[in-house]
């Protein structure tokens, strides 16, 4: 009989194991291997950076532009970070596993089990080295996208800002010829400017809030001149190519037969209410829509680890000042502890990297650790301000026909959901997604989550709580994964009994 405390599996379990392979997650794995860890890297990807600097792939550079030539920020930081994990493999202190998604994570004692596949095709991996064992984790997984539903926004050619950015720096795809980017926030400047710097027509950059709202908080925006920086360089584009940009403006309909081809364009007040009368069209054969981000937390949720709303109205992971989850093993860094930008995650993830190092009996600057600490202090009263001034308007669901699909890959309803809300007298989320199945689809409420939760609370008098998010992001398996990776735990769980 093995020792159920024990591991099984083809070597001792790793000091770390660190979870995505953005900024977040690369800084952790560099600075905790050059504290002298054993560190293995898991990251569904197959080259790092992860979405923030996601670039052409690196075996066939000549057939590509430069990547600092196709948007991307702080590329010089990404490249000392890809060659300090470049010589911690070589020297065997890190073990980089690309290509692979962990699906369910498990604690046993002192140590953590990884469940991992392969994304897409078969897995070479023997079913033994399908589970990474590990004595510390950092969950390092990024943001997806948040959308918002509205009608005729599963017609072809409306996509999310980040999917259309992603499509330009990995593959220098334009996904349209006149396109409009509508949303809030920064990150659509980023966007535009990128799709203008490619030749795409952009007919115009619309955000839903006032610039003005950054007035509010004028010492929050100062904490990061760098951001001020490429503000300008946005403006200069803008002005270069000719691109319109108004606030307090939002697309309401998307029409087109087949695809994308008329975009209903109208001014809002400041709660996101339409003005009567401001309605216009304009014609554009894509759409790109950013409203924020949303933390990839299914492995935290299953876990068990606190969690908090923060201030854009995301559910994130609770931390300590180094970084420790509520759970005394976990760590996470990123985007998962809320939204602030790639060169906060780097900070996070140093710092993460260096805790654990530190939680595990190795020495660790306290002077370098106090910086990093400081720097996100900072990092985040600039977030803090951001997301004030970039709110998702309050009365976005008023935009709705009863015929918008709230979910694309059950085709439900607006109405269907008020209909499980009045009718079927559904309180939360959790329960709609049950009665009328959004969320149900391949994505798992990951597109639709956000938006149903809004509408409950509104049809129900309550509000968008923690409870009502993690409900919906409460998964036993993380990712879909085949039969197959299931059959694989049974002669590798610490439990098992052998003969």
């Amino acid at each position: 009989m093995t020792d159920p405390s024990t591991p099984t599996g083809p070597s001792e379990p790793a000091d770390v194991a660190v979870v995505g392979a953005g900024p977040a997650g690369l800084s952790a794995a560099v600075v905790a291997a050059e504290h002298g860890l054993r560190v293995v890297l898991i990251d569904a990807a197959r080259q790092t950076g992860g979405q923030y600097w996601r670039h052409p792939d690196e075996s066939h550079r000549e057939a590509f532009a430069a990547p600092e030539s196709t948007g991307h920020h702080h590329w010089r930081h990404y490249t000392d970070l890809r060659d300090r994990l470049a010589a911690g493999v070589a020297a065997g202190r890190i073990r980089h596993l690309a290509g692979r998604q962990v699906w369910r994570t498990d604690s046993f004692g002192d140590r953590l089990a990884l469940r991992t596949s392969a994304v897409g095709g078969a897995d070479a991996l023997p079913p033994v080295e399908r589970t990474t064992w590990a004595r510390r984790l950092v969950i390092a997984t990024g943001a997806y996208d948040r959308q918002l539903p509205v009608p005729g926004w599963t017609l072809p050619g409306v996509m999310a800002a980040g999917g259309v950015q992603a499509m330009l720096k990995a593959n220098q795809v334009q996904a349209g010829r006149r396109a409009v980017v509508a949303g809030t926030g920064p990150f659509l400047l980023s966007v535009a400017a990128g799709l203008a710097g490619a030749g795409v027509e952009v007919v115009e950059v619309v955000d839903a809030n006032a610039l003005t709202r950054w007035a509010a908080t004028p010492l929050r925006a100062l904490q990061e001149p760098g951001k001020l920086w490429e503000g300008v360089q946005y403006a200069t584009a803008f002005l270069r190519h000719r691109v319109p940009f108004r606030t307090r403006t939002v697309v309401t309909a998307v029409r087109g037969v087949g695809r994308a081809s008329e975009v209903e364009l109208s001014r809002v007040d400041g709660a996101g209410r339409i003005r009567p009368g401001s309605s216009r069209t304009v014609a554009a054969d894509l759409v790109a829509f950013g409203w924020g981000f949303t933390p990839q937390l299914e492995l935290a949720v299953a876990l068990g680890l606190r969690t908090r709303l923060d201030v854009d109205g995301s559910l994130v992971i609770d931390v300590d000042d180094d970084m420790r989850s509520s759970d005394r093993l976990v760590f996470a860094a990123g985007e998962v502890t809320g939204i602030g930008g790639a060169i906060a995650s780097c900070a996070e993830g140093e710092l993460a990297g260096a805790a654990v190092a530190q939680d595990l009996g190795l020495s660790a600057d306290a002077r370098t650790m106090a910086r990093h600490r400081r720097r996100l202090r900072r990092g985040r009263r600039f977030a803090i301000g951001m997301h004030r001034a970039s709110p998702v308007p309050a009365a976005w669901d008023e935009w709705l026909t009863p015929e918008t699909h709230v979910c694309r890959c059950e085709e439900v309803t607006a109405a269907e959901v008020t209909d499980a809300v009045d009718g079927l007298r559904a309180d939360d989320a959790r329960d709609v997604r049950v009665t009328a199945r959004p969320g149900m689809g391949l994505c798992q409420g990951r597109v639709c989550g956000f938006a149903l939760s809004k509408l409950v609370a509104t049809g129900t008098g309550g509000a968008v709580d923690a409870g009502a998010l993690e409900s919906l992001t409460n998964r036993q398996v993380g990712v879909p994964v085949s039969l197959g990776d299931l059959a694989s735990l049974v002669p590798h769980h610490p439990n098992q009994e052998e003969s």
